[in-house]
């Protein structure tokens, strides 16, 4: 039986293959698992401990914060308009409106009124606008402003405009939208596809 070229080549390979697997096996790093130190429990649960502390030690300070953050808030809420239904709230932000215009000297004529929509403001409130078209002097839309932040229900100027009318008596035709703040459960859900 002869051995042809081809059979020495394959049978040299393997005679390789099997010394690189063997030298492999012996010499290869083993898969013995490393030896560590054992942890000891008791410090880990010192540890611990000493996280606890601290936290509770903390809890003092955080309640002191959440009350004042609380009490803060509550006093804040207090300028809220305080109505049933969002029309209501409209309707009282209408009266603040007359009553601060009629106060003035002399008192303000409310030409126009027009009712906004309620929207959603920020996560807990909403809002209620009303816009009022007047024919004042320039000293008296100052203080009908300056009169409107005095107000204890809290009202922001929302949109303002000014042109004049009578260049001789010094006029102005003013717009004024002015919001009011309202607790969030007057504000209507908006439902269909408008609501996405």
């Amino acid at each position: 039986m002869t051995i042809t070229d081809r059979e020495r080549r394959s049978l040299s390979f393997l005679g390789l293959s099997v010394i690189l697997t063997l030298g492999y096996y012996l010499w290869s790093p083993s898969d013995t698992p490393k030896v560590v130190a054992p942890v000891n429990p008791g410090e880990s649960a010192e540890k611990r401990l000493d996280k606890l502390r601290q936290a509770v030690a903390l809890l003092p300070s955080r309640e002191e914060a959440l009350k004042a953050v609380t009490a803060e808030n509550q006093l804040r809420e207090k300028g809220l308009i305080a109505a049933d239904t969002a029309a209501q709230a409209q309707a009282q932000l209408l009266q603040i409106l007359r009553r601060v215009a009629r106060q003035e000297v002399p008192p303000i004529e409310l030409r126009s009124v027009e009712i906004g929509q309620v929207k959603p403001l920020a996560d807990s409130y909403g809002e209620a606008s009303v816009s009022v078209s007047i024919e004042c002097k320039i000293e008296q839309l100052v203080n009908f402003m300056g009169q409107l932040t005095a107000q204890p229900e809290v009202l922001a100027t929302a949109d303002l405009r000014v042109s004049a009318t009578n260049t001789d008596e010094k006029t102005l035709a003013v717009r004024l939208t002015v919001s009011g703040l309202i607790p969030k459960k007057l504000v209507p859900e908006k439902k269909g596809l408008n609501a996405f």
